[in-house]
C-alpha cells in the first residue's frame, strides 16, 4: 500500500511539472508571437496568398480522375479513374509535347542559367562604383518590361518586310528576308535569345549579392601573390557562391517540365507555323482546358507534370546530396 501512494504521489508529482512545461512552452511561444508581431503582420499576405491560391484548390486534383461536369461539380462528377492519363499518353503530340518542353528547360539550363553568373562575376571585377551601377540599372531594365511588348519589339526588328535585321542582312549579304516569326527552325533560338536579354541583369542580382560577402582581403592577398583576374573568380569568387548556384541550378531542374505560357503564346501569335517545334505542354493545357474546357484532362495532365518535376528535383538534390556538401534538404 505504501509503494502504492508513493507511486500515485509521483505520477501526481509529474502530472503538475508536465502541466508547468506546457504552460511555460505556451506562454514563450505567445510571447514570441507578440515580441514579433509586426514582423508576423509582414508575412501575413504572403501566407494568405499561398493558402487561398495554392493550398485551398489542391482539392481540384480531383478533376484529375473525373468526368468532370461544370454544373454537378466536383464532388457530384462521375469517377473514371485513370482514363484522363491514358488518352494524355495516348494522344498522337504527346512525345512532340514532351520534347519541345524538355529541350526549352534544356537549352535555359545550358545558356542562360550560366549567363547571369558569368555577368555576376564579370561585374564583381568592375571597381569603379558610379560605372558598376550604372551598368546594373541597364541590366535590370529589360525585367520590367512587359512581355507583349518583349515579344511586338522582337517581332518588329525580325519583320521580313521593315525589320532591321532584315535589312542588315539584304544591304550586307545580299540575303533575301527571313521570316523569323512563322519559322520553327527559329523559334528556340529567339526564345533562348530574348530570355538572356531578359533575365541575365535580374537573375545576377542574387550571385552580385553573394559575392559582396566575400572577404576582400581575400582579393587583396591573391592579387600580391600575382593572380591574375581570371584565377581570382575561378579559386575565391566561383568558390564563395558555389552552394548558392547548386541551390538555383536544383530549383531549376525541379522546373524542367514547366514553362510559362504566356511567352510561347505570344510568340506563336495566331500562326500554327511554329507548332512542331513551340507546342509545348503549358500550351497544351491552356488551349485544350480554357479553350475547349477540358477541366479533367488538362489537370490530369498538370498532375503528371508536377510529379515528373518532382522526381527530377529528388533525384538531383540526391545527387548534390552525394557529391557536394549542398543540398535543399
Amino acid at each position: 500500500m505504501l509503494n502504492l501512494s508513493l507511486s500515485t504521489v509521483r505520477v501526481k508529482e509529474l502530472n503538475v511539472i508536465k502541466k508547468k512545461i506546457e504552460k511555460k512552452g505556451i506562454k514563450k511561444f505567445t510571447h514570441g508571437i507578440a515580441s514579433t508581431k509586426y514582423l508576423q503582420l509582414l508575412a501575413l499576405p504572403g501566407l494568405i496568398y499561398y493558402v487561398v491560391f495554392h493550398y485551398i484548390p489542391m482539392y481540384g486534383i480531383l478533376m484529375a480522375f473525373q468526368k468532370y461536369n461544370l454544373k454537378k461539380g466536383i464532388w457530384g462528377s462521375e469517377w473514371i479513374g485513370f482514363e484522363n492519363f491514358i488518352k494524355f499518353f495516348n494522344h498522337p503530340n504527346f512525345w512532340r509535347l514532351i520534347r519541345n518542353t524538355v529541350i526549352l528547360n534544356v537549352y535555359h539550363l545550358v545558356f542562360v542559367f550560366p549567363v547571369a553568373i558569368v555577368f555576376a562575376l564579370l561585374l564583381n571585377e568592375v571597381r569603379s562604383k558610379r560605372y558598376k551601377g550604372l551598368i546594373q540599372t541597364i541590366s535590370y531594365m529589360p525585367h520590367f518590361i512587359s512581355m507583349p511588348a518583349i515579344i511586338g519589339m522582337l517581332f518588329m526588328f525580325l519583320s521580313p518586310t521593315s525589320g532591321a535585321f532584315n535589312a542588315f542582312l539584304h544591304n550586307t549579304f545580299g540575303m533575301e528576308p527571313i521570316y523569323f516569326a512563322g519559322d520553327p527552325n527559329w523559334f528556340r533560338t529567339l526564345y533562348i535569345g530574348s530570355d538572356i536579354w531578359v533575365q541575365t541583369g535580374f537573375s545576377a542580382i542574387i550571385y552580385i549579392a553573394a559575392l559582396s560577402g566575400v572577404d576582400q582581403e581575400m582579393y587583396e592577398a591573391a592579387t600580391l601573390d600575382g593572380a591574375t583576374r581570371l584565377q581570382r573568380m575561378r579559386y575565391i569568387s566561383i568558390p564563395s557562391i558555389q552552394s548558392t548556384i547548386i541551390i538555383l541550378f536544383l530549383l531549376s531542374i525541379g522546373r524542367l517540365m514547366s514553362l510559362g505560357v504566356d511567352k510561347v503564346i505570344l510568340m506563336q501569335g495566331t500562326s500554327t507555323l511554329t507548332y512542331e517545334t513551340s507546342e509545348v505542354i503549358s500550351t497544351f493545357i491552356y488551349r485544350r482546358g480554357l479553350e475547349n474546357g477540358e477541366f479533367s484532362f488538362t489537370t490530369a495532365v498538370g498532375i503528371f507534370n508536377s510529379i515528373i518535376n518532382f522526381a527530377l528535383l529528388l533525384f538531383a538534390n540526391k545527387l548534390s546530396r552525394k557529391f557536394s556538401d549542398t543540398s535543399l534538404w
